[in-house]
C-alpha cells in the first residue's frame, strides 16, 4: 500500500532517504510504497538462499558480492526508483556508491 494518501503526489529520492528512522519503503516511479516487516519463514528462507548463493560464488571462484536486505538499489539514472531486494548479488563494484547503495545505472540506462 502506498504511504501517501493521494496517488497524485510524486516523491523524490531525497524524501525517500529522509523517511523516519526505522520506516522502510521503496520508491517506484515517484511513489513511496510501505514495506511490511518480513515474517519468520520468509527470513529463514532468505537466510538459506543467501548461503546457497554465497557458497556457489565462492566455490566457483566468483568475484561477486552478496548483500542481504536492507540494501538500497537504484534502478534508474533519474533517481526515481529505489528498491530493497531481499538479496542483492553485485558483480560490478564500480556501481557501488559511498553511501553503501548500488546503482544499476550510473548515468543513463541504455
Amino acid at each position: 500500500m502506498p504511504l501517501p494518501k493521494m496517488q497524485t503526489v510524486t516523491h523524490t529520492s531525497k524524501q525517500y532517504w529522509n523517511l523516519p528512522e526505522g520506516q522502510r519503503a521503496e520508491l517506484i516511479d515517484g511513489h513511496l510504497y510501505a514495506m511490511a516487516p518480513p515474517g519468520r519463514i520468509h527470513q529463514k528462507l532468505e537466510g538459506e538462499l543467501y548461503y546457497i548463493i554465497k557458497d556457489y560464488i565462492k566455490s566457483n571462484n566468483g568475484s561477486c558480492d552478496i548483500y542481504p536486505a536492507p540494501f538500497a538499489v537504484n534502478l534508474d539514472a533519474e533517481d526515481k526508483n529505489w528498491v530493497e531486494p531481499d538479496i542483492s548479488v553485485i558483480c560490478d563494484p564500480d556501481k557501488l556508491t559511498d553511501n553503501e547503495t548500488y546503482s544499476l545505472c550510473q548515468r543513463r540506462c541504455t
